[in-house]
């Protein structure tokens, strides 16, 4: 079994038939699918046994409401592709995706990691874009990440030799779990690579964890970069920028004393100001201009 595409499942029944077709009409007897239903109380559960009765290639499994990580972990354990890939079911697959990401890791066998395009937030025409790659190898981990590789971590838009999970999970418990699992996978792989081919269709989901963040789901964002800060040495302002706002958030939802240690890192505007007023400041000043903001409209 070359490809092992694990589909976690949980109260989708408004979208899981769209990305059980999307996935279901391009899988060989090389690919198998394995949807974990993490506790469903709607449909999901009988739209899944419909739509894979009598596949061979499909494993249903149920388990009680433990969240999207360990939905995924349940998948890991029992995947036997060389490869795994992930799709959330709310999202779906391009036609010929899979035909095409496997071409290229076939006539690449060192690829750990490959990573391909994504629509994201299909279905919202204000914040919809495209996210695209060129078909190169990546010379330097961290210079992926601290270029960018920081806000693409999606799990579901990348292939990963199944080999580089024999010792990593997804947190349970935590939201933005890519952000966590990413970073270890980054370093476990040999070569991570891009590619042009396929599309994953990224949803615009109004409902799901990450539109609704709230105080705690941020904290979570924010500790997960916290947690690999030290695997990429010197940082570049862009991502320490980057940091400082996911600070601002946090410290706008839940009033507590910045996490973020303030590091001498300047070039922008407002790093400028934090090193002349200091972090807390600057997260005072953040919603301040925000309830303003409010106030004007």
């Amino acid at each position: 079994m070359s490809l092992s595409i694990i589909i976690p499942i949980f109260n989708v029944e408004d979208t899981l038939r769209r990305c059980l077709r999307s996935v279901l009409a391009q899988i060989d007897n090389t690919m198998e699918v394995v949807l974990v239903d993490d506790g469903s109380t709607d449909a999901s559960r009988q739209i899944a046994e419909e739509m894979t009765a009598d596949r061979a290639n499909c494993r249903l499994i149920y388990q009680t409401n433990r969240g999207l990580s360990a939905a995924r972990n349940a998948g890991i354990d029992v995947a036997t592709g060389d490869y795994i890939t992930f799709v959330d079911s709310d999202d779906f697959v391009a036609e010929g995706s899979y035909a095409a990401l496997m071409a290229v890791l076939a006539a690449h066998p060192d690829y750990d990691i490959l990573e391909y395009p994504a629509l994201l937030h299909y279905g919202c025409a204000s914040k919809q874009r495209l996210l695209t790659f060129d078909d190169t190898t990546v010379d330097s981990v961290r210079d992926y990440w601290l270029r960018g590789g920081h806000l693409h971590t999606y799990a579901c838009n990348k292939i990963f030799r199944r080999d580089l999970f024999s010792e990593i999970r997804f947190p349970v418990g935590k939201v933005f779990e890519d952000v966590y699992t990413y970073p270890y996978l980054l370093q476990r792989a040999k070569v991570v690579a891009t590619t042009s081919v396929g599309l994953y269709y990224y949803c615009q989901n109004d409902r799901g964890i990450t539109a609704q963040a709230g105080g705690k789901e941020l904290t979570d964002l924010l500790n997960a970069h916290l947690k690999h800060l030290h695997l990429w040495g010197e940082l570049t302002p862009a991502y320490y920028e980057a940091l400082v706002n996911i600070q601002m958030d946090v410290y706008e939802t839940t009033q507590a004393a910045p996490l973020l240690p303030v590091l001498p890192y300047k070039g922008t505007l407002k790093l400028f100001i934090l090193h002349l007023i200091g972090l807390k400041r600057l997260c005072q000043l953040n919603q301040f201009i925000h309830k303003i903001r409010k106030i004007s409209h």
